[in-house]
C-alpha cells in the first residue's frame, strides 16, 4: 500500500517536472519582458525550485528500497 502511494507521488512529481520544463522552454529566460526585476525574481524562483526538486529526489531516494 505504501509502495502504491510512493509510485503515485513519483508519477505526479515527474509530470509536474515535465510541465515546468515545458513552460520554462516556452517562456524563455524572462529577458523578453524587458523587466530586470522580473528576470531576477524568475531566476531566483528557478533556483529555489531546482533546489527543492533536488532535495525531494534525495528524500525519495532515501525511502526507496
Amino acid at each position: 500500500m505504501a509502495g502504491d502511494r510512493i509510485e503515485r507521488a513519483l508519477a505526479r512529481i515527474e509530470a509536474a517536472s515535465r510541465r515546468i520544463e515545458a513552460a520554462a522552454s516556452r517562456g524563455g529566460s524572462g529577458s523578453a519582458s524587458g523587466d530586470p526585476e522580473l528576470e531576477t525574481r524568475y531566476e531566483a524562483l528557478r533556483s529555489e525550485a531546482g533546489a527543492a526538486l533536488a532535495e525531494l529526489d534525495r528524500l525519495l531516494g532515501a525511502i526507496e528500497p
